[in-house]
């Protein structure tokens, strides 16, 4: 229970980084919001792998080059579930594109990500 709990921590922080760039690049920059979901979810996904690995699995002594690509094949995975359902939700609902952000990354955070990282990046050994 207690990594489950960290690694929720884990991900509101890369959520955080992810909401934040997406929302700069779309707001600020004014890039289309899915250029700028993209670029968040990678941002996401670089805070997310440093911490889970070195935080939330122990998994800081394990070799990193195994790790990385793991993780990267899981991370295409997410990528693609979570610029196909905000655009999905933006594009055919009309819902905003942060709402829809929000609402699908905790989804594929808490079912796809979680499980996948446990077992398949980090496993506890």
């Amino acid at each position: 229970m207690l990594t489950f709990l960290k690694a929720q921590a884990s991900s509101l922080t890369a959520s955080a980084t992810d909401f934040l760039v997406t929302a700069l690049t779309v707001s600020i920059f004014g890039w289309w919001y899915l250029a700028g979901s993209i670029t968040g979810t990678v941002a996401g996904g670089l805070v997310n792998f440093y911490i889970n690995r070195n935080w939330v699995f122990n998994a800081g002594r394990a070799e990193v080059r195994q790790q990385m690509i793991r993780y990267m094949l899981v991370w295409v995975g997410n990528l693609l579930l979570v610029t196909l359902f905000v655009y999905l939700l933006t594009h055919f609902f009309k819902l905003n594109y942060l709402f829809s952000k929000i609402a699908v990354s905790v989804v594929i955070g808490i079912s796809y990500n979680y499980y996948m990282q446990k077992q398949f990046i980090f496993p506890l050994k």
